[in-house]
């Protein structure tokens, strides 16, 4: 990789994650080496958007060579921060929250689950995925005894403001928002909306146009 500082399009980023997981794929396969034109088959994007992709970050193949697969799947780790292992809470333990809990793709990517959280005395003191849901009151306590950098929200919309509030004050970087709910965060604090309906609705345009 370079020191390159040229601004890299959220497209660009949006891409990098399905990068990844093909490559991952690719290894398990023992494939050593793939070209852009290959990788374009499977992406879904022409041979020459994933090299201008790929140099945005410096570039990593040879002309004519491709891609060594395990080197490339190891720098786009690098790149995305996969190897920082970021600690993460979830707040809202309903059936959202609870799917997010007991998703095994997180600790596959370096993230670790540290806390749960709600408010419903009825789940309060439940574990999931051997983690003991928290009142919600133990909030801040917790947020600077063991510092997570990512908060994911799982909440209805009117509590998200006041809760991403609490996670911007305590130091958290990063919060996945899953609230339809748009959060106002300071310079410094990234976050990712989730909107499933969102998706669908792209998916719906899609089918009616094919």
């Amino acid at each position: 990789m370079s020191d390159n500082l040229k601004p890299v399009p959220a497209v660009v980023i949006k891409r990098l994650p399905r990068y990844y997981r093909y490559l991952g794929e690719l290894i398990k396969q023992g494939v050593p080496r793939i070209s852009s034109a290959a990788l374009s088959q499977k992406m879904g994007v022409t041979a020459s958007q994933i090299r201008q992709d790929f140099n945005y970050f410096g570039g990593f193949g040879q002309q004519g060579y491709g891609y060594n697969v395990e080197h490339l799947y190891t720098a786009i780790g690098e790149i995305l921060g996969l190897n920082n292992g970021y600690s993460m809470i979830i707040i809202g333990a309903g059936n959202m929250g609870r799917a997010l809990a007991t998703h095994g793709t997180f600790e596959k990517r370096g993230f670790r689950l540290v806390g749960i959280f709600d408010n419903n005395p009825e789940l309060v003191g439940k574990e999931i995925n051997g983690i003991t849901i928290c009142h919600t009151d133990e909030l801040e306590t917790f947020l600077d005894s063991e510092k997570p950098k990512i908060g994911i929200l799982t909440v209805p919309k009117a509590a998200a403001q006041s809760l991403a509030d609490i996670l911007v004050k305590h130091g958290v970087a990063g919060i996945l928002n899953f609230s339809y709910s748009e959060l106002k965060t300071p310079a410094g604090v990234s976050v990712e909306n989730v909107h499933l309906s969102d998706s669908l609705m792209t998916l719906s345009y899609k089918i009616k146009e094919n």
